[in-house]
């Protein structure tokens, strides 16, 4: 090897010694199940109020249909950071795809079991005898429902039934003209009730908040190689879920999701409803619980459901791999 040569190896070799392994991921490409912005509140005013920016980060945002494409994206390294529910999340770890939760956005269900205001029911136990709308015959909601009236002993056609009535405008006549006297509802489905005339009260028993739905999820890989920009993710998720809490920050909050999504903010008593519906969910269920945390016992509710309903053959090897807590205590700390 001539000397020159030789020369250009070592200098090679210097400055690869001193150059860091792997940069991490400063532009992220964040998937979302669905177009709502005001679902991703904390998200949209990290956006707005700068708080990823401090963190030297740049989001892009893109919306797909559903969990199951947004763990497709994050299988295949075209998202970076995704929004599935934790159903989907575990039913992928099966197929072998290490993907891990890290952050718990909707702290408790999304799902909720409401009457109207001036109604006499006060838990689900007085529904005995009673007539439950619901969005669609095979929705969610009816599984979530039959689950709470299944352990008070109630039996469906038998101590009460289901109607299907839609949602939207269908689901307001049906409450206007008697048909139901309760609703299996999505947040956004009590929302757009509530803005159309008819106050809701939740009559869901506590227990049931537990089951905690979507929440921001990455591959192992992406998670062992960029701690610092997952750090800074989840500082600005914090601080974007404080200020959007913040009565103080109503205004400036509908705003910033009203940049996110113009068209869903059209209808300002819509958007407000729906707001208010969504952060309901993202309070934890314990309130001495951080941000973002993910209790065990609700994860382990979640298999223990999956299971029973057949959407896992048995309990999963390694629960504890599908999520990590690890950087509540950093999120938390930020002011």
């Amino acid at each position: 090897m001539s000397g020159l040569k030789r020369m250009g190896v070592a200098l090679l070799l210097a400055v690869s010694a001193f150059a860091p392994a792997s940069a991490e991921v400063k532009e992220l490409t964040v998937v979302v199940p669905n177009p709502s912005a005001i679902n991703n509140y904390p998200l949209h005013v990290a956006v707005g109020e700068g708080y990823f920016e401090e963190e030297g980060l740049s989001v892009k945002v893109e919306a797909v249909n559903g969990s199951a494409s947004v763990l497709q994206l994050l299988a295949s390294g075209q998202g970076d950071i995704g929004q599935p529910g934790p159903a989907p999340l575990l039913a992928a770890r099966v197929r072998g795809e290490d993907i891990v939760f890290i952050y718990n956005h909707f702290s408790r269900s999304v799902f909720g079991l409401v009457v109207p205001e001036e109604s006499p029911a006060q838990t689900p136990a007085d529904l005995k005898g009673a007539t439950i709308g619901v969005g669609t015959a095979d929705g969610a909601e009816v599984g979530f429902t039959r689950g709470i009236m299944t352990d008070l002993g109630l039996t469906e056609g038998t101590d009460y039934q289901f109607l299907a009535i839609g949602d939207g405008g269908t689901a307001v006549a049906a409450f206007i003209n008697k048909e139901v006297s309760a609703y299996a509802a999505a947040v956004a489905d009590a929302a757009i009730i509530s803005s159309r005339g008819i106050p809701l009260r939740e009559i869901t028993p506590t227990a049931y908040l537990d089951y905690f739905g979507n929440g921001w999820a990455v591959t192992r890989a992406f998670l062992d190689e960029n701690p610092q920009t997952l750090e800074g993710f989840g500082r600005a998720l914090v601080k974007g879920t404080r200020f959007g809490l913040d009565p103080a920050n109503r205004d400036a909050t509908l705003k910033h999701v009203a940049a996110g999504n113009p068209q869903e903010s059209e209808d300002p008593a819509f958007a407000a409803a729906l707001l208010t519906a969504i952060q309901s969910r993202t309070v934890p269920v314990d309130p001495k619980d951080p941000v973002g945390f993910m209790p065990p016992a609700a994860w382990k509710k979640w298999e223990e459901s999956l299971v029973a309903s057949g959407d896992l053959d048995k309990p999963m090897d390694d629960l504890e791999a599908a999520y990590t807590n690890k950087f509540i205590d950093v999120w938390n700390a930020a002011k």
